[in-house]
């Protein structure tokens, strides 16, 4: 694993965080959309977002085809999952502002989605 590689991933995370928060407030703020489904909404757009920067720019040498798509959902599922447990759980019930919970987001969905799109998702196979 390279700084390079990292920097460009936390880029990308920065841009996502940015416009998950943009999705987050504007949904919450603006149309009074529920706190835990406007983050998952936010999440979802943030997913194709960076699918596209992840796989064309910071992972270049990834694998093409479907395949790393559906692992790039299946990752992104779980982090949907993990990001909406931590939603839920700040601001259903322990009543905290839902931008806590987001800052709680944050910090854990990016750490375990780079592990796992690291060494599964745009991982090179042994044949190239």
């Amino acid at each position: 694993m390279n700084i390079k590689l990292i920097l460009k991933y936390g880029l990308v995370g920065l841009l996502g965080t940015v416009l998950h928060f943009a999705v987050l407030v504007a949904l919450v703020e603006g149309v009074q959309f529920q706190p835990v489904w406007a983050s998952a909404i936010g999440f979802i757009v943030v997913l194709l977002v960076s699918y596209v920067l992840n796989k064309y720019w910071t992972f270049q040498d990834s694998p093409s085809g479907w395949k790393p798509l559906v692992k790039y959902s299946v990752v992104s599922g779980v982090g949907l999952l993990l990001n909406s447990g931590i939603m839920y759980t700040v601001v259903d019930w322990l009543h905290w502002n839902y931008l806590i919970g987001q800052c709680f987001v944050v910090i854990a969905v990016p750490i375990s989605n780079f592990i796992f799109n690291y060494y599964w998702t745009f991982r090179k196979s042994a044949h190239s």
